[in-house]
């Protein structure tokens, strides 16, 4: 094993599809086409370590502008951990978000080195799980996201992240067997939500709302895009009480945690109308 040169390269959407199940088996539950979505946020951001012919290692470090960027991927195969394999392809990864506020959502057994490396803790998120199906309501004003202009989408979606991500927002709300709902107030978006199948079940990320009902409005509408077998994932940050009352209102568990964490301080995001995280990998 030692006498394998470990090299570091940027991935293909190939090898971006072999972390996508190395998530899988690390228990993260990856959506179905995440990877092509991620890819799109920043094709140079996702770096995979080989020892010799041998992917062993990752990290995705997507650079969305000069100032902001997200870290997540970070995964070494069981068997070379503790070997130093991960220590070299995460220097490589800070090294390329070099003078970025960097941020991650850490699982709990990672969530010291982090701090050790420079992360503060900004709050925690809690994967919600509860059954699929319900009604959907009634509503004029809930429609399919892509009856609205996309320009509408970037603006709305402006507020609720650090940076632009249209390139990625573009494929995330069309994706394969995926809905995507907006609600449109006086000819404006004033929510939207993505449903997406996963390995198991199906995540609901993002949900954004300017109001606690039109947060459930989407939420039922969206759910009820399952069955009642389904099980249904909601990724919520833990300093909105109004969504965990939601998640909680329609029976949903806590089955998982994460620290959100910046490397140099916490972007002013309106928190309290974040009933549902995008993605605990790239933001």
């Amino acid at each position: 094993m030692k006498n394998k040169p470990f090299t570091i390269k940027t991935m293909t959407p190939s090898e971006l599809d072999i972390v996508v199940d190395w998530a899988a088996k690390e228990g993260w539950n990856p959506g179905l086409s995440d990877a092509k979505c991620y890819y799109l946020a920043d094709p140079n951001g996702f770096l995979m370590g080989y020892l010799g012919d041998e992917p062993i290692a990752s990290i995705s470090v997507v650079k969305y502008n000069d100032t902001f960027g997200f870290l997540g991927f970070y995964i070494v195969k069981p068997q070379y951990r503790g070997l130093g394999y991960g220590w070299q392809i995460w220097q490589a990864g800070l090294q390329y978000l070099h003078g970025c506020n960097i941020a991650l959502d850490g699982v709990v057994a990672q969530q010291g080195n982090y701090k050790k490396t420079g992360f503060k803790l900004a709050y925690r998120n809690i994967r919600f799980a509860g059954s699929g199906g319900g009604t959907v309501p009634e509503l004029s004003h809930i429609v399919p996201i892509n009856t609205v202009p996309l320009a509408m989408l970037f603006n709305y979606e402006q507020e609720f992240f650090p940076a632009n991500r249209n390139n990625f927002l573009s494929e995330w709300v069309n994706q394969p067997n995926s809905h995507a709902l907006a609600v449109i107030e006086a000819g404006q978006i004033e929510g939207y939500g993505v449903i997406r199948p996963c390995q198991n079940g199906y995540k609901i990320g993002p949900l954004f709302a300017n109001t606690v009902q039109q947060a459930q409005q989407l939420f039922q509408a969206l759910r009820a895009k399952t069955l009642p077998c389904d099980t249904v994932f909601l990724d919520v940050p833990e300093v909105n009480d109004a969504a965990v009352t939601l998640a909680k209102r329609h029976g949903m568990l806590p089955t998982f945690e994460t620290a959100r964490m910046y490397t140099i301080e916490t972007p002013n995001l309106p928190l309290d109308r974040i009933y549902g995280v995008t993605s605990f990998e790239i933001g």
